[in-house]
């Protein structure tokens, strides 16, 4: 062996490091892809069929899990709750009606929790929910049956404990994995009514001269995410995942400039609720809201980007829809709001954002202006409405309508990463314009 060998056998040897690395280096590929999902359990498949009588759904899964199954009213929904999953699903499952479900939707809600929600369209009972281990080929299996009901019944279900039973199954000597109770930690934690904490937090627009040593704090709101998706495209991408690439477009550009402090509402494929959007912003002290989307309308000719700033009275009856569609997100993840106050939390707010409202509209015209250099916008560009995550009382806000993800050109322009670039500069141009006012109108 060694220096009696041939030369040719010598270089042999030589050359098989080379291609170690090379397989190494296609291992860490894959492993890189899975990476997202390694050290959690997965959801292989799921399937949703109509049996006499009741609708029945199933996971098929790797490994054991517990699970929490309740009913929500206005709309009628059926909510599954799990630990944080990878869905590991042979592709894109669409969802379909089946029984008396008309839609299901699933993804991560929030760190170490996913959940599915089902649609119904009549109210529904859990008629059976239980995991089957595995047996005949086959793997372990949450399967959940529902029947409809009557409305007596459906409410009357809704308010017992049981609604909410733990279902687990597990081999002996290994417990299911923890679940995150539906009342973990939210973003602001306190005893009192969000309205009140919300009025006595207030102070007036956050309009401090400009301390060139002090960055000014810039909150970016990348739309939907986890298990709401929002629009979908006709190419079948999700709204969510291009607002994600946009906000993280936007906060490259303005960090290079080194004059800027940019917060993310969510830097991951993860569900927030909208009001938890608005009060991150102001427990980071952001002094200005940019929440970007991107959405789908039945013309599918019309494309544009577009403005909005809050008004409870909205421009038109376009934009009045598309704030009531948006304000359902939470509806879409499973939230349940029967105890939430719209109506005083309206009037509390309105009394007390008054100039914020004025600073709104001043930076949306701001934005406008440097958008219109690079793309094409809508008619009426800047719009007024009723949006949910616009209400902050204190901070600046405003909601980019990103394009018309059922327009072919506007969806293919999002998913190009140039593209988004060129919005990018000009949003950040948009920011740099307003914070200029801000000064000029402090030195008068």
């Amino acid at each position: 062996m060694g220096m009696d060998e041939p030369k040719e056998t010598r270089k042999s040897r030589s050359r098989i490091p080379v291609a170690i690395l090379l397989l190494l280096a296609w291992f860490a590929a894959i492993g890189a892809a899975r990476a997202e999902t390694s050290g959690v359990p997965s959801v292989l498949d799921l399937r949703l069929g109509t049996h006499p009588g009741y609708t029945r759904f199933v996971l098929e899964l790797d490994s054991p899990l517990a699970f929490q199954v309740y009913a929500l009213p206005n709309p009628y929904r059926v909510v599954i709750d799990m630990p944080e999953v990878g869905w590991q699903l042979p592709k894109e499952t669409q969802s379909h009606r089946a029984g008396s479900i008309s839609g299901f939707r699933y993804g991560l809600f929030r760190p170490g929790q996913s959940r599915v929600v089902l649609d119904a369209i009549a109210p529904v009972g859990i008629r059976k929910a239980l995991v089957l281990p595995p047996g005949k080929g086959l793997g372990y299996r949450f399967v959940l049956d529902m029947e409809t009901v009557s409305e007596q019944a459906f409410r009357k279900g809704v308010g017992q404990a049981s609604a909410r039973a733990v279902v687990a199954a597990a081999p002996k000597g290994r417990p299911p994995a923890p679940l995150a109770a539906e009342s973990a930690k939210p973003a602001v934690h306190h005893n009192l009514p969000d309205d009140v904490i919300l009025l006595a937090r207030l102070g007036p627009p956050k309009t401090k001269p400009l301390d060139r040593l002090r960055k000014r704090v810039v909150v970016l709101d990348p739309g939907h995410g986890g298990i709401d998706p929002g629009a979908i495209g006709v190419s079948g991408i999700h709204e969510k995942n291009i607002t994600l690439a946009m906000a993280r477009e936007v906060r490259q550009r303005l960090e290079k400039t080194g004059r800027y402090k940019v917060i993310l509402t969510r830097n991951r494929d993860v569900f927030i609720r909208l009001r938890d959007r608005v009060s991150y912003a102001r427990d980071k002290g952001g002094e200005i809201f940019v929440s970007l989307h991107a959405d789908t309308i039945r013309n599918k000719r019309i494309r544009g980007l577009s403005v909005y700033t809050l008004s409870e009275k909205a421009s038109d009856k376009e934009a009045a829809l598309l704030a009531d569609k948006e304000n359902k997100a939470d509806l879409i993840a499973g939230v349940d709001l029967t105890h939430e106050s719209d109506e005083v939390t309206n009037i509390l707010i309105d009394l007390a954002q008054r100039e914020t409202m004025n600073q709104s509209v001043q930076f949306a015209a701001q934005l406008v202006r440097e958008l219109k250099r690079e793309t094409k916008l809508l008619r009426n560009t800047h719009r007024f409405a009723g949006f949910a995550v616009l209400k902050a009382p204190d901070i600046p806000s405003v909601l980019v309508e990103l394009g018309f993800l059922s327009n072919r050109k506007d969806e293919a322009a999002l998913r190009d990463s140039q593209y988004r670039s060129k919005l990018a500069r000009a949003i950040a141009k948009g920011i740099d314009g307003y914070f200029v006012q801000v000064e000029e109108a402090i030195r008068r």
